[in-house]
C-alpha cells in the first residue's frame, strides 16, 4: 500500500528545504577558485604560463611544469586553500609552473595538436630552461595534459629530467571499458569539425554527463542537505564553478585527438605521427611516475597502467591512488599522501 500521507510530507520537507538553500546560496559571497598567488612569465597567442609565488627558496633549482587537460580549466588544481594541489606540491618544496590553454575562439580553428605540444608546449619549456640556466626540466600532465606530455617526452626527452603524469588517457584499444571510449570509435569527427570548426564546451560536457547520467540529479539533493553549512555549500559552488568553465576546443586538434588516439590507438600502435614524424613510444626513456585512480569512471585503469610496457623507460612506478578522476586533485587524501609522494619522488631525482 501506497502511504500517501507520507509522500505528501516528503514533498513538503523537500519543498522547505529546497527554499532554505535558496535563501542561503542568495546571501552567499562569490566563491573564488584557483586563488594561490602566481604571476604571468610567459604567453604566446591565448596561451599563458603562470608561475606560483612561494615565500622560501624551493628545495631544488630546477622547475616543475604542469599541464591540464586543454578542454578544462587547470583551476581545479588550486581549488581552495585546503583542497590544493599546486599549493601542497609547493609546500613540499616544489617550483611549479603550470600551462593556461586559454579560450580557443573561430580565429582558433586550424590550431594542430603539434601547435599545442612542439609549438607552446616545447616553447614553454625552453623558456624554463634558459631562465633557470638548466638543461632539463620536470614535467607534470593531468590528464588529456598528461598524454599530450607523454607525447612530448616521446620526442624531446632530452629536455625532460622527470615525467608525471595523472590519471592520463593512453590505451585506447578496448572500446567496451566505458561508454567515453565507446563512443569516439563511432562519432562522426569529420563532419562535426567541417560543419562546426569549433568544438562547443557544452557538447562535450553533455556527452560526459551521460557516462553517470543520475549524478547531475543527485548532486542537487546532496546540496539540499548542506543547507547550514557554509562550508560544504562553498566546497559545491567552487567545484560547479569550475565545471561551468570549460573552453572551446580547436578542430583541427580536436580531429586528430579523436581520430589517431581514441579511435585507432595509433600511439600504442606505434604508428602515431606528429608533424610527419612516427612518435615511438620506446624514445620516452625518462624517469616515470604514472599517477591512476582506482575508481575512475572516466579514464580506464587500463587505459593509464597499460603505456607502462610500451616505453622505454627503465626508471618507471605506477602509484594506485585510492579514489576517483577528479579526487586526483581535490581529495583529502591527495592533500595528505599523493602529493607529498610525488613530491618526494621528483626530488629524489633532481
Amino acid at each position: 500500500m501506497i502511504n500517501s500521507s507520507s509522500i505528501i510530507q516528503e514533498m513538503v520537507n523537500l519543498a522547505s528545504q529546497a527554499k532554505n538553500t535558496y535563501s542561503s546560496l542568495k546571501e552567499m559571497p562569490e566563491v573564488k577558485i584557483g586563488d594561490s598567488p602566481k604571476e604571468l612569465v610567459w604567453s604566446c597567442d591565448k596561451v599563458k604560463m603562470y608561475h606560483y609565488t612561494r615565500k622560501d627558496s624551493a628545495k631544488s633549482n630546477i622547475p616543475v611544469l604542469v599541464s591540464f587537460a586543454i578542454m578544462n580549466r587547470h583551476d581545479v588544481l588550486d581549488l581552495q586553500p585546503d583542497r590544493s594541489l599546486m599549493k601542497k606540491l609547493i609546500e613540499e618544496g616544489l617550483d611549479i609552473y603550470i600551462m593556461d590553454w586559454g579560450y580557443p575562439t573561430r580565429a582558433d580553428q586550424y590550431l594542430t595538436m603539434e601547435d599545442y605540444i612542439l609549438g607552446y608546449m616545447n616553447d614553454a619549456i625552453d623558456f624554463l630552461r634558459r631562465k633557470h640556466a638548466v638543461s632539463k626540466i620536470h614535467k607534470m600532465g593531468i590528464c588529456q595534459g598528461g598524454l599530450f606530455s607523454m607525447i612530448y617526452a616521446s620526442i624531446y626527452p632530452e629536455k625532460l629530467k622527470t615525467l608525471t603524469t595523472y590519471v592520463a588517457p593512453y590505451d585506447f584499444r578496448n572500446a567496451n571499458c566505458n561508454m567515453l571510449y565507446k563512443w569516439t570509435k563511432y562519432v562522426d569527427v569529420d563532419t562535426m569539425v567541417d560543419t562546426q570548426r569549433i568544438i562547443k564546451a557544452d557538447m562535450l560536457n553533455n556527452a560526459f554527463s551521460m557516462l553517470k547520467p543520475s549524478m547531475d540529479l543527485a548532486k542537487y539533493f546532496g546540496m539540499l542537505d548542506m543547507n547550514g553549512d557554509n562550508d560544504k555549500l562553498s566546497n559545491f559552488l567552487r567545484m560547479e564553478k569550475w565545471k561551468s568553465d570549460c573552453p572551446d576546443l580547436s578542430g583541427e586538434m580536436y580531429r586528430k585527438y579523436i581520430k589517431d588516439l581514441f579511435r585507432d590507438n595509433k600511439l600504442i600502435a606505434g604508428t602515431f605521427e606528429m608533424d610527419g614524424k612516427v612518435v615511438d613510444l620506446k624514445k620516452m626513456t625518462v624517469p616515470f611516475l604514472n599517477v591512476y585512480a582506482t575508481e575512475d569512471n572516466i579514464i580506464p585503469n587500463e587505459s593509464t597502467t597499460s603505456v607502462m610496457d610500451f616505453i622505454g623507460s627503465k626508471d618507471k612506478k605506477l602509484y594506485a591512488f585510492p579514489g576517483g578522476h577528479i579526487g586526483v586533485f581535490v581529495g583529502a587524501k591527495s592533500q595528505k599522501e599523493l602529493a607529498p609522494s610525488v613530491a618526494a619522488w621528483v626530488l629524489e631525482r633532481s
